[in-house]
């Protein structure tokens, strides 16, 4: 059982689109879309409740107050019933039909926590180096080395999110917080599309900074985590 969780804020003109669009991905895959309406003001919630009308597998979560992205997604992991967890946005930049390739690597290796897309073919030189600067600012200051902390593409096994700790901006770090608790991740190359209607919700500097200040919580919860094994338990 496969459960898709999907954060939306004002995403209403992308969403018929991109549900349809995974739908067609996972026809034969059991599975269920969580979608999380973040406080919307652009009627997604209603575009939401009226896909829900039509396909089962759709839930909908509707989230009083604003709580951003990894608020959004915090709520989607109370709420998924499935043993995988994915995330994409809903904007329609990320390829549903990818969602297979990074289901595959969990299936083939069952070792694995994680399977987290890295985007090639990026649109446009200026995105790139965007992604590039914040990708070393906060790999440099975790300790870690993730490819595209901004891609929202992921796969876990649900039992891999159960502790990770949750704050905001946890969305950018999900892969480096998995490893922090021993868990193996996996980086594979997905697509990336142009946005189709509607602007993106944040500027270039505003993720940096406040990027770079959640990566100096990420290092020390990572430096402060508890490293023990398991001993046999007295009778």
């Amino acid at each position: 059982m496969l459960t898709v969780v999907l954060p939306v804020h004002n995403e209403r003109d992308n969403l018929a689109s991109v549900v349809a669009e995974l739908e067609r991905t996972l026809a034969g895959v059991p599975h269920e879309i969580v979608a999380v309406d973040d406080a919307s003001t652009d009627g997604s919630a209603a575009e939401l409740e009226r896909l829900a009308a039509s396909d089962a597998r759709l839930r909908v979560v509707t989230l009083a107050r604003r709580a951003g992205q990894s608020g959004a997604l915090a709520r989607g992991f109370d709420v998924a019933t499935g043993d995988l967890v994915a995330t994409m946005d809903a904007d329609g930049q990320n390829d549903p039909a990818d969602l297979s390739l990074l289901l595959d690597a969990l299936e083939r290796d069952p070792e694995l926590d994680a399977a987290v897309g890295y985007r090639v073919g990026r649109a446009g030189p200026w995105r790139l180096i965007q992604s590039r600067i914040a990708n070393a600012a906060r790999n440099w200051i975790t300790g870690d080395h993730v490819r595209d902390t901004g891609c929202a593409l992921k796969v876990f096994r649900r039992s891999a999110l159960a502790d990770v700790p949750r704050f905001d901006g946890m969305h950018r770090f999900l892969p480096t917080l998995v490893r922090h608790q021993g868990g193996r991740v996996i980086e594979l190359p997905v697509s990336d599309h142009p946005r189709r209607y509607g602007v993106s919700k944040y500027g270039m500097w505003q993720r940096l900074w406040r990027g770079i200040r959640d990566a100096f919580g990420v290092r020390w919860l990572g430096r402060r985590r508890l490293r023990h094994r398991a001993g046999k338990e007295r009778e």
